[in-house]
């Protein structure tokens, strides 16, 4: 039987069971988890090392949980900035722009676009080319499809500002995927 949120919160919080609550929590956002960090990150082991890290600062941090949003918005929310923090690191570390396409190729994820569809390699590629604040509202949006409320949470955003987020993201994909 799979736990509630509620359920795993609460064991976690009042130190009931606490190792298969964590455990359940686990088992239910890995998945959803692992494809929002790899839409962002590309590689599938860079995308496990920031998973782990997203589960060990959860795991750390779950006292200062405050429950005012969803278990899963908080986590989405620790995903993104892990993603975006692992991008930064990269970037700092091969001292090369984030802007520059060639980074992300050299980065492992070549042979991921060669095993995909034309179509989605340009996506993938356009994708590519916007700041990473941009491309993860663009994922949460697309791919996720995260309400722009939930978004927010996640972000820290306004939903007025997200909206302008998404449209601008949308707008240069279209533009890449037309010129290229």
């Amino acid at each position: 039987m799979q736990l509630s949120d509620d359920e795993i919160v609460a064991q976690i919080k009042t130190g009931q069971d606490t190792n298969n609550a964590f455990r359940a929590l686990i088992e239910k956002y890995q998945e959803r988890l692992y494809w929002h960090i790899r839409r962002m990150i590309i590689d599938h082991d860079d995308t496990d090392d920031v998973l782990q890290n997203v589960f060990v600062k959860t795991w750390k941090g779950f006292a200062n949980f405050r429950e005012d949003s969803n278990l899963y918005t908080w986590l989405y929310r620790i995903a993104t900035n892990e993603s975006i923090t692992f991008i930064n690191k990269k970037k700092k570390e091969n001292n090369i722009s984030i802007d520059d396409e060639s980074y992300h190729l050299h980065a492992g994820q070549a042979d991921y676009l060669m095993d995909c569809e034309e179509i989605q390699e340009k996506l993938e590629k356009a994708l590519l080319t916007l700041p990473e604040k941009q491309r993860a509202v663009f994922h949460m949006k697309y791919y996720e499809d995260m309400k722009y409320t939930q978004m927010s949470e996640v972000v820290g955003t306004s939903v007025g500002a997200l909206k302008a987020s998404y449209h601008i993201a949308v707008k240069k994909i279209e533009t890449y995927l037309i010129e290229n």
